[in-house]
């Protein structure tokens, strides 16, 4: 079979032919269709690395169907339409019948395509930052940043809590893409002063809640954006990653205020996966409509090559495997 690796040298990832996987009992064998890939994770912490990346972690964003099942699995059959955590490759196996808090494969509704199937753990992700944020529809929240993860949160958050919620982005389509998919107010970061502008869509008082989710080269500068527009006795929440430098936190500026990283995995992620299935398969979430590019898996390193020298060109970058 084939699949997506990362062996020695920057920017190298090509496509390789390796034995089928063993499966044990408790697994299923799953006939990949499609694979989303993660800019945060699989182009700053895998791309741009000099050293080869364990295939494991070339990809977590992948839907296909059932072509075999463990002697203990009962929960799945040969033919399911099915959600994995699992990298870019032909065929993955997946754990399917031992005791887990954190499911690795789950059906995919019919009303949910292969492809928006592939933003199931990123909305599973989403639906718990949201929650954690605690925001309620009295509240102004305001999420730096609209790539797949600010842009899921956004969806998210209009959603389940009902609050007013302000995209911030610098780049021109995503500002554009956070109008269509329901943003309540659009700031272009490159165009005006982001945080003037949250100030000015709240009445001088700041977002009861910024979440940061810019994370890369651009994350240091937006938490300190961040500090700026949240108004006094709100919160700041963290979910941007990879800014390889401390992250310039003013201890006058969080007085009075309230800051969390991520989320407590408090036993959630099995209530919230359902939730993000339920979100995806009612378009609350518009996970379609977020792709704009679709490559066969044979071009993977020029997909790769697009989202990381032409951000401003894309959002979702997915990759075709029929």
């Amino acid at each position: 079979m084939k699949r997506v690796a990362k062996p020695e040298g920057r920017y190298n990832i090509v496509i390789e032919e390796v034995d089928m996987p063993e499966m044990t009992a408790t697994q299923v064998l799953v006939n990949t269709k499609v694979t989303l890939i993660s800019r945060g994770s699989e182009i700053w912490r895998r791309y741009v690395q000099p050293g080869p990346i364990e295939h494991r972690m070339m990809g977590y964003s992948l839907t296909g169907t059932i072509e075999a099942v463990g002697n203990a699995v009962t929960k799945f059959a040969v033919g399911d339409r099915v959600a994995v955590v699992a990298p870019h490759a032909e065929y993955v196996v997946a754990e399917a019948a031992a005791p887990s808090l954190r499911p690795t494969v789950v059906h995919l509704p019919e009303t949910v395509s292969f492809e928006a199937g592939t933003f199931w753990p990123l909305t599973t992700s989403s639906v718990l930052w949201v929650q954690e944020c605690g925001a309620s529809s009295d509240d102004t929240l305001a999420i730096l940043g609209q790539g797949l993860v600010g842009s899921l949160c956004m969806q998210t958050a209009k959603s389940d809590t009902g609050a007013r919620v302000i995209a911030v982005d610098a780049l021109p389509l995503r500002c554009e893409f956070a109008k269509q998919l329901g943003a309540d107010a659009v700031v272009n970061a490159k165009a005006e002063d982001p945080v003037a502008a949250v100030r000015n869509l709240t009445d001088g008082a700041g977002a009861d809640i910024v979440m940061e989710a810019v994370g890369g080269r651009s994350g240091a500068k937006a938490f300190e954006q961040a500090q700026d527009m949240v108004k006094s006795g709100g919160l700041i929440h963290i979910i941007g990653l990879y800014e390889d430098e401390p992250l310039p936190l003013n201890s006058s500026k969080i007085m009075g205020r309230r800051l969390i990283g991520g989320y407590l995995d408090r036993g959630q992620r099995p209530a919230g996966s359902e939730h993000a299935l339920q979100l995806l398969a009612e378009r609350e979430v518009q996970a379609e409509k977020m792709i704009t590019h679709r490559f066969p898996f044979i071009d993977a390193a020029e997909a790769f090559s697009l989202l990381y020298n032409r951000l401003g060109e894309t959002l979702g970058v997915v990759l075709i495997w029929e």
